[in-house]
Parts: C-alpha cells; sequence; structure tokens
C-alpha cells in the first residue's frame, strides 16, 4: 500500500470511527477557528446527522427550559438557560457585557422614540 493510499483510506473513514475520533481530539483550537471561519460543512468532522441531532439536541433544551421557566410560578431558583452543544469549528462561547444603568437609560429613550 502506497503513502497516498492510505491517506485516502484515513479521509474516507466514517467520522464516528476511531481514527477520526483520535484526529478530533488532537485538532489545535487555530485549525478549528479557520474551519469556523470559511464556514464549509464539508471539512467539518461531524457527519450531517450528527450536526442535525446536535441542532434537536439544542432545541429541546430550550423548549425544556422555557417551560420549566414559564411554570416556575417564582417559587425558588430560576432554571439556568441552557447552553448549546459544542461542535466542531466552534470556539467557547464569550460571556456578553453586562447592561449599565446609563446604556439601558439609552436603551429605554431610542425604544420610546426619543434621540440618543
Amino acid at each position: 500500500m502506497t503513502w497516498r493510499q492510505l491517506r485516502v483510506l484515513i479521509q474516507h473513514l466514517p467520522p464516528e470511527s476511531a481514527t477520526m475520533t483520535a484526529l478530533r481530539v488532537a485538532m489545535p483550537a487555530e485549525e478549528y477557528e479557520a474551519q469556523a471561519r470559511r464556514g464549509k460543512p464539508e471539512e467539518g468532522r461531524w457527519s450531517m446527522t450528527e450536526q442535525l441531532l446536535a441542532g434537536i439536541t439544542d432545541s429541546l433544551r430550550r423548549l425544556e427550559y422555557i417551560l420549566i421557566a414559564v411554570n416556575h410560578g417564582g417559587k425558588g431558583r430560576r432554571p439556568k438557560r441552557p447552553e448549546p452543544m459544542r461542535r466542531p469549528g466552534v470556539g467557547e462561547p464569550k460571556n456578553a457585557a453586562a447592561l449599565t444603568d446609563r446604556s439601558a437609560e439609552t436603551l429605554f429613550r431610542l425604544i420610546n422614540g426619543g434621540a440618543a
């Protein structure tokens, strides 16, 4: 077997194979970010089925969160908003900056038709 044949065999392994899993785990963050910027799903490490299942899982978690939040009736602590399932090519989520009183006042004026 030539090196080229071996490379072709490895490239066409299913995403859930042990070899592809090991390659995915060893992938540096820079390569993840590069794949995310290019935005080419065909170069991802998950199959389309896995991507669809992750989307369904995220939707189900959001629905469960909404159902609990609506029916919790002010008793006890509110549940935490669910985080989306991590996907190849997507880095850690960044925390949004907190809304200051001044920003809230400006936003309120803008929404109600006032000039900023």
